[in-house]
């Protein structure tokens, strides 16, 4: 379907996402880096958080449908390795956790890791962009609203619960002395 034939506000949601998926891509590739020390966790958190507002409209609105059931070849995948093992690099130690299999269906705990998590949610927006970025506006969205329900919402939610966890523990974890000094302190205070 010609861009013109889309709703507006169809255009309008595809131009979001597009804007959304690169802004994590160039994010999470610059988290990769290495050369974000302390504000890491809070770059990814924040990347994570604004995707997900964009596959959460994707979620909300109808469904997609192509007028075409076959989706035209966008050339070979980008290769999101180096961006992988760059974060797992800069997540040694606390890139590991552990997520729910299905909340609904499965309670039983699966391992996983944000590295790998946040690199594949880049791989599936990268995806959709490639299509937005040749004019296939409505198969870059319907990509996007599909793999969102299907993969990378699914892998963007584990990862956003894990790294709201990190930085809650790297802010509230405090040494049980320290505590104690201060609240001494604060009682003796004249």
């Amino acid at each position: 379907m010609p861009e013109q034939d889309l709703d507006l506000e169809l255009l309008a949601v595809a131009g979001t996402t597009a804007l959304e998926a690169q802004a994590y891509l160039d994010a999470v590739t610059e988290v990769a880096t290495g050369r974000m020390n302390d504000t890491a966790i809070s770059v990814l958190l924040l990347a994570v958080s604004q995707v997900l507002l964009a596959g959460a409209r994707l979620g909300a609105m109808g469904d997609v449908v192509l007028v075409e059931r076959f989706e035209p070849d966008a050339g070979p995948d980008p290769d999101v390795d180096p961006v992988r093992a760059g974060l797992a690099n800069v997540l040694h130690g606390i890139d590991e956790f552990a997520d729910v299999a299905d909340p609904l269906t499965d309670a039983r705990l699966v391992p996983g890791t944000l590295s790998d998590d946040l690199a594949s949610v880049a791989a599936d927006l990268v995806h959709g962009l490639r299509h937005h970025e040749a004019g296939r506006v409505e198969e870059a969205l319907w990509w996007w609203q599909f793999s969102y329900l299907s993969s990378w919402g699914p892998r963007a939610t584990a990862t956003l619960r894990t790294l709201q966890s990190l930085l809650g523990h790297l802010r509230l974890d405090v040494d049980p002395e320290v505590v104690a000094g201060a609240e001494f302190d604060a009682l003796h205070a004249r």
